[in-house]
């Protein structure tokens, strides 16, 4: 099955932007209830059997079981007839606000490094769901929203063909509002296969990535704006707070983050596409990039967004484009020669430039490293690899073992 999402901005009118207004305050607010639900019912459980806390302690009987998502649900249907400002929004997209407050809470529990569920602000509760949609839903330049009727959207591309639309999700953003439409197709996509030609992909400091011919550098997306953020801040902090001019200020800042973020993630794309426009083969370095943004060099990273562009952009196109992707071994790239396949030690950071002591073969750093991860995803499929024999007794070629181009410490 294919899974495609696409986004249209939404040109709705006043009376359409009220109701969706209406939509996020009230889902926000079955949100903020149910979770503060679940947190009493937790907090009621942690003091001890003998003795309560001196100020004040959470009465919930023993018996009264964990509210999980099937008893809110429940409970949510029995509210509607005492609370009836609910019936105002589609019960199934509250059914999916309780849902997605359930699966924040298994993420707690489940996942490690995921923090405890937190109540939500207006500024932190910007979209809801539509699980379900009805027939003929799509129009040239409008869709049909359930119980919120015709919208107009701004056609950027066209709907695919051969999809069915499965799903509908308004966004508030700060420049308008946007609608994720989820298009499904029952057909499969077999797996790409190796090809021919190779290149491996080393995600640089000094350039955003380095292929086996070439470095790649990063546009400052953010830091070269920096002088425009620090002058919108400095003329926040002198508004007084929650007043019409700060929010003004708010919302401009908003819309900078948001110019800053399309661009980064369009160039992105296209130099995912220019890639796979190189090659039929494409190996990356499987490294934990959550640690590069808490690193020396969090600013770097995050400014150019490496971790996106290797772990979910890049692979996305290479399967939408039939090329080959894997994830080989990050280990020891910068301590091998791509030349000779000797190994020669550890460098410092400061070291840009290797330079091999047995065949004093030399060029950028970043690039020898890219071609090791070439030759380590040659031969994780299967590839031949030659390398010259310069170490051994007789000169010419050898052919390399994935121990000796993996195994290396």
């Amino acid at each position: 099955m294919i899974t495609f999402t696409y986004q249209y901005k939404i040109k709705p009118t006043k009376q359409q932007i009220r109701q969706i207004e209406q939509y996020l305050d009230i889902c926000r607010s079955v949100y903020n209830y149910a979770h503060a639900e679940r947190k009493a019912w937790l907090e009621s459980r942690k003091s001890l059997v003998d003795r309560c806390s001196i100020q004040s302690e959470y009465i919930i009987p023993a018996e009264t079981p964990f509210p999980s998502y099937n008893l809110q649900a429940k409970a949510l249907t029995e509210a509607k007839k005492e609370l009836p400002h609910l019936k105002l929004v589609n019960a199934q997209c509250l059914q999916q606000v309780l849902k997605r407050l359930d699966k924040a809470w298994s993420d707690f529990f489940q996942l490690p490094g995921r923090g405890f569920p937190r109540f939500r602000n207006k500024n932190r509760f910007r979209s809801f769901v539509f699980p379900q949609l009805g027939k003929n839903c799509l129009d040239a330049g409008k869709v049909k929203l359930p119980s919120i009727g015709w919208i107009r959207i701004r056609q950027s591309r066209e709907y695919p063909v051969g999809f069915t639309p499965k799903q509908f999700q308004v966004v508030r953003k700060a420049s308008g509002y946007y609608l994720m439409i989820v298009f499904q197709s029952a057909e499969s996509v077999p797996d790409a296969l190796p090809g021919k030609v190779s290149i491996g992909i080393d995600a640089g400091i000094e350039s955003f990535v380095a292929t086996p011919s070439e470095l790649i550098k990063s546009p400052k997306f953010l830091r070269g704006k920096l002088r425009k953020l620090k002058l919108l801040q400095r003329r926040l902090k002198k508004k007084t707070k929650y007043s019409n001019n700060w929010l003004k200020l708010q919302k401009k800042i908003a819309k900078f983050h948001e110019k800053v973020a399309k661009t980064r993630r369009d160039w992105h794309f296209s130099l995912a596409h220019y890639l796979c426009d190189q090659a039929d083969n494409i190996f990356v370095e499987d490294i934990n990039f959550s640690s590069w943004s808490k690193g020396l060099f969090s600013k770097q990273s995050n400014d150019s967004g490496i971790g996106g562009f290797i772990n979910e952009i890049l692979p996305f196109v290479c399967w939408k484009r039939g090329k080959f992707y894997l994830k080989v071994n990050k280990d020891g790239t910068s301590q091998e020669c791509s030349n000779c396949g000797q190994h020669t030690g550890k460098k410092d950071l400061s070291e840009r430039i290797h330079s091999c002591p047995y065949c004093l073969h030399t060029e950028s750093r970043d690039v020898n490293s890219a071609k090791i991860i070439r030759d380590r995803g040659r031969v994780a499929v299967g590839q031949t690899v030659f390398k010259n024999a310069c170490g051994d007794d007789a000169m010419g070629f050898k052919q390399l073992s994935l121990f000796e181009l993996v195994g290396n410490p």
